[in-house]
């Protein structure tokens, strides 16, 4: 199965001058979300990985997908003023301005392997601020799975740190 075949292209999207990778298609093909599943779990099966991050919000799909076949608990990066209780926040800069996000405080123990999931790697600046968030609670990040990169974005330069999976490259 190509993947590549079941992802979406949104030119001028969300700004002009932007072509938006969507990755919805694979959503609606239980062999395609399966192949996704197979091929990160071979990917990072030796990492003994005890909980799984999703970036908001469609690296939520993926991180739950993950967790559910490693019978292993789904933590949530979300954006600013999105989650209760006491949060850990940081800004960065995107492709396309400038963000935050931030995770619960007491979500993760001292010392617990996380991967963190998202659909796309672009420039890393998301990807780089959730290894920092989940680090500054206590994680320890195996490393980032992503159904989508954009290489000449150069994300993978700003997670040279990190072990990072992505299935379709353009």
């Amino acid at each position: 199965m190509n993947l590549e075949d079941r992802i979406a292209e949104y030119p001028n999207f969300p700004k002009k001058g932007i072509l938006f990778r969507d990755f919805s298609p694979i959503l609606k093909d239980p062999s395609a979300m399966e192949l996704i599943t197979e091929e990160f779990m071979k990917y990072f099966h030796t990492k003994n990985i005890d909980l799984f991050a999703g970036i908001e919000s469609r690296g939520f799909i993926l991180a739950t997908l993950l967790a559910t076949k490693y019978n292993k608990g789904m933590i949530m990066i979300r954006k600013a003023g999105k989650l209760p209780g006491k949060t850990t926040k940081i800004s960065y800069t995107i492709e396309y301005g400038k963000d935050t996000i931030e995770i619960q405080k007491d979500i993760i123990q001292e010392g617990q392997r996380i991967l963190i999931c998202d659909d796309l790697l672009a420039t890393g600046g998301t990807a780089k601020a959730a290894a920092k968030l989940i680090e500054k609670v206590g994680g320890k990040v195996m490393g980032f799975a992503f159904i989508i990169e954009l290489t000449d974005l150069g994300g993978l330069k700003v997670l040279k740190d990190y072990d990072c999976k992505s299935l379709v490259k353009y």
